[in-house]
């Protein structure tokens, strides 16, 4: 890296930035604390095992998300012909059938994403800890954020995000700086699936009518659809993230914390 005078020499620690004159370290890693004389540090713990369970049981909210399309495309259509004239006893009977699908799937969708949600926790706080050992000056935030900013109002809709840069950027090849806009991508699509599904819901559960229930389950299909797609490109980060760390776990040694 040449700057004025000479070659900046790349920080003995992190491998990302320029360290201060005089020095072998950036001012990052000069600021973070020194461990203990002769005592090891900490090594990283795989996250392939955690990635791969995160990753099938997002594939089941996707799984679960198609069930609940198809039901919704079912109960939207049955109740659009309820609210033709002249609508007879087959019709009634189809959108009751409709209406109890609805409810299986949505049983189905909140047992998913239960599970779905422990175990990804369990994961992202893996990885958030591996991510201390490879690069602690680049942690922004404490580690207990990795769970609780998912549940913390208002700091909800960007701790997290944070945090995965963070994870992001310590799990990279050392010197490098990757690009995160898969993670941008997948953070806005959840956004988006938290903002369409309290409406649908919203919507859903006031729908006292055949013409409000058709509207509302209109919406439940676009929550449905949104929330494949952000599933997906959940399952791309986790993929993404659990592949970045084991690299840097088995190509190259932790570096030593000072």
């Amino acid at each position: 890296m040449p700057c004025p005078g000479g070659t900046a020499v790349i920080c003995a620690r992190c491998r990302h930035f320029a360290a201060a004159p005089g020095t072998t370290l950036c001012d990052r890693c000069r600021a973070a604390p020194p461990a203990p004389v002769g005592v090891p540090g900490p090594r990283p713990r795989s996250p392939v095992g955690l990635g791969w369970a995160a990753a099938v049981l997002l594939g089941a909210v996707v799984a679960a998300d198609l069930f609940a399309l198809a039901a919704d495309l079912l109960q939207y259509d049955a109740v659009g012909d309820l609210m033709d004239d002249g609508a007879g006893a087959e019709a009634f009977r189809r959108a009751d059938s409709a209406g109890r699908l609805v409810s299986l799937a949505a049983e189905g969708r909140s047992v998913t994403m239960v599970a779905c949600v422990v175990v990804y926790l369990c994961w992202f706080h893996r990885v958030r800890a591996n991510a201390e050992v490879f690069d602690p000056a680049a942690q922004s935030m404490a580690r207990g954020w990795a769970v609780a900013g998912w549940f913390v109002p208002v700091v909800s809709l960007w701790f997290p995000r944070r945090i995965t840069l963070d994870i992001w950027h310590a799990g990279g090849p050392r010197g490098t700086r990757r690009t995160h806009l898969l993670v941008d991508v997948w953070w806005t699509m959840w956004l988006l699936t938290l903002l369409v599904g309290r409406m649908a819901e919203a919507a859903y559960d006031d729908a006292e009518d055949a013409a409000l229930v058709h509207a509302a389950t209109g919406e439940m299909m676009v929550r449905d659809a949104v929330d494949i797609v952000a599933a997906v490109l959940a399952i791309l980060v986790v993929a993404r993230l659990t592949r970045m760390q084991h690299e840097r776990t088995r190509t190259a040694a932790v570096p030593a914390a000072r």
